[in-house]
């Protein structure tokens, strides 16, 4: 198994950057340190995954809703994806998004960069491990180990 990891010279190219937004701090953080890493005025597709009755992301409005009811769900992740590319716009990308159903999460990562071309994979990194890392699994990790591109993971700062 080979994992591509991208250095800073490899990533200062003019390719589509893929963001993996869950509107988290942490996806927001990752978004931002690439404004801080990367060429400005680049490219940028901000995703959003979800997975029928399992959310993956977290709405940047406060709302209840079923997450069987895949309308309320598809409608809630297009504007979490809609928010990921406003941080993405004001980190100096020119930004898209995009909302898509896809389990496991990483895989419809892996599939969005090849279908858009990306030259880069940006997300951020849980950080979890031992027993949790094992059940819930990684995210960046299984990106990482399974697309041909290459993979830029931020992790938390301490």
């Amino acid at each position: 198994m080979s994992t591509a990891v991208a250095s800073i010279g490899e990533t200062g190219g003019s390719g589509l950057v893929l963001f993996a937004y869950d509107g988290s701090d942490l996806a927001g953080n990752a978004i931002a340190q690439a404004g801080r890493q990367l060429r400005a005025n680049r490219e940028a597709l901000v995703l959003t995954i979800w997975e029928p009755f399992n959310l993956g992301f977290l709405p940047v409005r406060e709302v209840g809703f079923n997450a069987a009811e895949v309308d309320e769900v598809r409608k809630a992740a297009e504007e979490t994806a809609a928010h990921g590319a406003s941080l993405a716009e004001a980190a100096g990308f020119r930004a898209q998004s995009m909302a898509a159903e896809a389990a496991p999460t990483w895989k419809g990562l892996v599939d969005a960069a090849d279908e858009h071309n990306a030259s880069l994979i940006v997300l951020g990194s849980h950080g979890r491990s031992g027993l949790t890392g094992m059940v819930v699994g990684s995210v960046a990790g299984a990106v990482a180990a399974h697309s041909g591109r290459s993979v830029l993971i931020v992790h938390r700062r301490h």
